[in-house]
C-alpha cells in the first residue's frame, strides 16, 4: 500500500490543528505527519510519498506561511520532479478580517507543485464562504480546503469531512477511519 504523509506549516496553531484532525482520520500505518518547522529535511522527503498533503495558512497580503518559504524557493531553484505525485491542499484563513487574500496562500502552493509535475487534487466548492478575493480560486472552485476557525470554527468539521470524500477518489489505496 502506498504511503502518504501531510506536511504543513503553522504560526497561530491552527494549521497545525487542521493537520491533527486530518491525521486522525487514516491510520499510523498509512499516513505520516510532519511540522515544516521542526520536521521538514527537503524535498527528497517529500518525494517518498506518493500521496501528500499540504498545509499552509495565509499572512500578509497572501503569502504563505513562514514554514514554506524557504522550502518552496529551495524548489523553486532545485525543481525537484513531482511527476507521479497526488497532493491535496487544506488551509487556514480569516474571511472577515483578512478576506482580501482568504487562503490566497493555498493558490501559491498550487501554483508551484504544478510547475514541478503534481497533481493536485481537492478541489472545494466556493459555496458557504464569503470573502472578497483569493488567489486560491481557479475554475470556480478553491484548489484546496479552506478553514476559517476564527469565523467558522462550527463549519470545520463538516468542511473537513466533505474534503476527505473529495480526495478519497483520487487517494485510490488509503481508507479512511469511520468519519
Amino acid at each position: 500500500m502506498a504511503k502518504m504523509a501531510i506536511f504543513y506549516g503553522s504560526t497561530s496553531g491552527i494549521t497545525a490543528s487542521v493537520a491533527t484532525k486530518l491525521h486522525e482520520y487514516f491510520t499510523e500505518e498509512v499516513c505520516d505527519i510532519y511540522s515544516m518547522e521542526e520536521d521538514f529535511m527537503g524535498a527528497d522527503q517529500m518525494l517518498e510519498y506518493d500521496y501528500l498533503l499540504f498545509g499552509c495558512s495565509t499572512w500578509g497580503s497572501g503569502e504563505v506561511q513562514n514554514d514554506w518559504r524557504d522550502p518552496i524557493f529551495d524548489m523553486s531553484l532545485e525543481k525537484p520532479d513531482f511527476t507521479g505525485k497526488t497532493i491535496a491542499l487544506f488551509g487556514a484563513g480569516d474571511c472577515v478580517t483578512h478576506g482580501e487574500q482568504f487562503v490566497s496562500a493555498l493558490g501559491t502552493l498550487y501554483d508551484h507543485f504544478k510547475k514541478l509535475g503534481a497533481t493536485i487534487v481537492g478541489q472545494f466548492p466556493l459555496d458557504g464562504y464569503s470573502y472578497e478575493y483569493s488567489f486560491a480560486v481557479r475554475d470556480d472552485k478553491f484548489v484546496g480546503l479552506p478553514i476559517d476557525e476564527v469565523n467558522e470554527s462550527d463549519k470545520t468539521s463538516e468542511r473537513i469531512a466533505q474534503w476527505l470524500e473529495i480526495i478519497k477518489q483520487h487517494f485510490p489505496n488509503m481508507s479512511l477511519k469511520a468519519a
